[in-house]
């Protein structure tokens, strides 16, 4: 993990972020002016599965800005002083898919976290390998030498995974490690976009 601050305004309230998740699956669905819309993530399946991160939740805004969107995530209910890492994933449970590393995120002394991007979240977020080349080796032993041939595959969901088992462990979630991190030493996912359909992430209801 290589934190970089990313924090910025346009962010909804706590207050906002309960009714949504209340009103469970919250689909703003995309407006042909180019209106932003907002979505919720949930407790990862096996932060669930083990009791943990009981009153974790967030909201998401996606905003259209000319050739880009900006993607605002706000999540309350976190461990303090815990750092988390975002992906764009093409599935929101394991094993993920198509897995694209766009961020890293902090929680402050009350256990709420903020990050803001800009790059492309909408219909037309996808990953491509058009033909097998050789891979950059920077982490000896972990990384992929090779990439896979593989067409076109839209990734619309989101999921962000502890920066550590250490952090996952103190936070009462499993100490598995996982490669979801800069140097593939991260902890379990803590949440994602699982409340939304496999194949039907948030991503998807953006028009390019």
């Amino acid at each position: 993990m290589r934190f970089r601050t990313k924090t910025a305004g346009a962010f909804l309230a706590v207050a906002a972020a309960s009714t949504l998740v209340a009103s469970g699956i919250a689909r703003a669905p995309a407006s042909a002016d180019g209106q932003s819309f907002a979505f919720t993530m949930v407790r990862s399946q096996g932060a669930e599965a083990a009791g943990c991160l009981p009153d974790a939740r967030a909201v998401v805004r996606v905003h259209p800005a000319g050739v880009n969107e900006i993607l605002s995530i706000r999540a309350v209910g976190l461990p303090p002083r815990t750092n988390f890492d975002l992906f764009v994933l093409q599935q929101p449970d394991a094993p993920f898919g198509v897995s694209w590393y766009q961020s890293d995120l902090r929680s402050n002394q009350n256990g709420v976290a903020r990050v803001t991007v800009v790059g492309r979240f909408n219909v037309e977020t996808f990953a491509l390998a058009p033909g097998s080349r050789p891979a950059p080796d920077t982490h000896p032993g972990v990384d992929a030498t090779t990439n896979p041939a593989f067409g076109p595959v839209h990734t619309y969901h989101l999921g962000f995974w502890f920066n550590s088992p250490e952090e996952a462990v103190a936070a009462g979630c499993p100490g598995a490690t996982t490669p979801f991190n800069g140097e593939h030493t991260a902890g379990v996912q803590a949440m994602s976009t699982r409340n939304y359909p496999n194949l039907a992430g948030p991503l998807s209801q953006l028009g390019s």
